[in-house]
């Protein structure tokens, strides 16, 4: 059975309840990944995992534990390219499927911008979650739900 994982920490809580839902809707095991305490309904599909403080701690649990066809949800690119090369999904909390086509694209435009936001020639960070991320993320979660459960 597919397991759905999620780097926690820097989830959005929207997407969090989205997840809830379909974890109880399609009686799939969703585990939250953090370093810090996570309250989440109770529920038998549900379960949290709570990891040391520490850069890529959750991170590094995550594709300890992962297992090919699971799904991750993370918004980081370097643990969605390690996810995919165990033959494991990644998903943004925005609604983008990664992919082994598209993982290393995603890879050097993130280091680039790195970069430039080092040097100072840019600031700032992601737009705000739209509604339309939101609709989104819901839909390929869906999607994959039903392509994991044929």
């Amino acid at each position: 059975m597919v397991q759905i994982w999620v780097d926690a920490d820097a989830c959005p809580k929207v997407i969090k309840e989205i997840l809830y839902r379909v974890a109880e809707r399609s009686k799939t095991r969703v585990t939250l990944v953090a370093n810090q305490a996570l309250k989440v309904p109770a529920s038998a599909f549900i379960k949290t995992q709570r990891v040391a403080a520490g850069f890529d701690v959750a991170d590094n649990a995550i594709v300890q534990q992962v297992n090919k066809g699971d799904l991750v949800i993370t918004g980081d690119i370097p643990l969605a390219a390690e996810v995919i090369d165990k033959g494991a999904h990644a998903l943004n909390p925005r609604g983008e499927m990664y992919s082994s086509e598209t993982i290393k694209q995603k890879l050097v435009m993130r280091d680039l911008m790195d970069e430039l936001r080092g040097s100072g020639e840019i600031s700032g960070g992601p737009a705000a979650m739209t509604q339309r991320d939101r609709r989104e993320f819901a839909n390929q979660l869906d999607r994959f739900i039903a392509q994991a459960t044929k």
